[in-house]
Protein backbone atom coordinates (compact mmCIF):
# COMPACT_ATOMS: atom_id res chain seq x y z
CA UNK A 1 0.00 0.00 0.00
CA UNK A 2 1.34 3.41 -0.97
CA UNK A 3 1.03 6.20 1.62
CA UNK A 4 1.51 9.91 0.91
CA UNK A 5 3.00 12.38 3.39
CA UNK A 6 0.59 15.28 3.92
CA UNK A 7 2.92 17.17 6.23
CA UNK A 8 4.58 16.71 9.63
CA UNK A 9 4.94 12.98 9.09
CA UNK A 10 1.21 12.40 8.66
CA UNK A 11 0.34 9.87 5.97
CA UNK A 12 -2.80 9.10 3.99
CA UNK A 13 -3.78 6.38 1.57
CA UNK A 14 -4.17 8.22 -1.77
CA UNK A 15 -6.76 5.68 -2.96
CA UNK A 16 -9.14 6.88 -0.22
CA UNK A 17 -8.83 10.60 -1.06
CA UNK A 18 -11.69 11.87 -3.21
CA UNK A 19 -10.72 15.55 -3.39
CA UNK A 20 -8.04 18.04 -2.38
CA UNK A 21 -9.52 21.54 -2.23
CA UNK A 22 -8.59 25.01 -1.07
CA UNK A 23 -10.07 25.97 2.32
CA UNK A 24 -10.93 29.53 1.28
CA UNK A 25 -14.53 29.14 0.09
CA UNK A 26 -17.54 29.23 2.38
CA UNK A 27 -18.78 25.75 1.38
CA UNK A 28 -15.42 24.18 2.26
CA UNK A 29 -15.33 26.03 5.58
CA UNK A 30 -18.85 24.73 6.25
CA UNK A 31 -17.71 21.22 5.31
CA UNK A 32 -14.95 21.46 7.93
CA UNK A 33 -17.33 22.73 10.59
CA UNK A 34 -19.84 19.95 9.89
CA UNK A 35 -17.04 17.36 9.98
CA UNK A 36 -15.94 18.71 13.38
CA UNK A 37 -19.50 18.40 14.71
CA UNK A 38 -19.78 14.80 13.42
CA UNK A 39 -16.36 13.90 14.82
CA UNK A 40 -14.77 13.07 11.46
CA UNK A 41 -12.39 16.03 11.18
CA UNK A 42 -8.67 15.25 11.30
CA UNK A 43 -6.47 18.29 11.88
CA UNK A 44 -3.06 17.39 10.45
CA UNK A 45 -1.99 21.03 10.22
CA UNK A 46 -0.44 21.05 13.73
CA UNK A 47 -1.87 24.49 14.45
CA UNK A 48 -0.54 26.07 11.29
CA UNK A 49 -2.64 27.74 8.65
CA UNK A 50 -4.78 25.23 6.77
CA UNK A 51 -3.85 25.47 3.09
CA UNK A 52 -5.58 22.34 1.78
CA UNK A 53 -8.55 20.20 2.74
CA UNK A 54 -8.63 16.52 1.83
CA UNK A 55 -11.96 14.72 1.59
CA UNK A 56 -11.99 10.93 1.83
CA UNK A 57 -14.43 8.34 0.56
CA UNK A 58 -15.33 7.52 4.17
CA UNK A 59 -16.52 11.10 4.77
CA UNK A 60 -13.50 12.16 6.82
CA UNK A 61 -12.16 15.66 6.29
CA UNK A 62 -8.43 16.25 6.75
CA UNK A 63 -6.79 19.65 7.16
CA UNK A 64 -3.22 20.02 5.90
CA UNK A 65 -0.81 22.93 6.08
CA UNK A 66 0.60 22.02 2.66
CA UNK A 67 -0.82 23.65 -0.44
CA UNK A 68 -3.02 21.86 -2.95
CA UNK A 69 -0.17 22.03 -5.50
CA UNK A 70 2.30 20.44 -3.09
CA UNK A 71 -0.13 17.65 -2.28
CA UNK A 72 -0.91 17.10 -5.96
CA UNK A 73 2.79 16.65 -6.67
CA UNK A 74 3.08 14.13 -3.85
CA UNK A 75 0.01 12.22 -4.98
CA UNK A 76 1.46 12.06 -8.50
CA UNK A 77 4.68 10.61 -7.10
CA UNK A 78 6.70 13.80 -7.62
CA UNK A 79 9.80 14.77 -5.71
CA UNK A 80 8.11 17.54 -3.70
CA UNK A 81 8.99 16.74 -0.08
CA UNK A 82 8.94 18.84 3.07
CA UNK A 83 12.70 19.29 2.86
CA UNK A 84 12.30 20.85 -0.61
CA UNK A 85 9.44 23.19 0.23
CA UNK A 86 9.99 26.69 1.58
Amino acid sequence: MKLVNIGFGNLVNPRRVVAVVSPDSAPVKRLGQEARERGVLIDASFGRKTRAVLVTDSGHVIWSSLTCDQLAARFDGGEDTEENTP
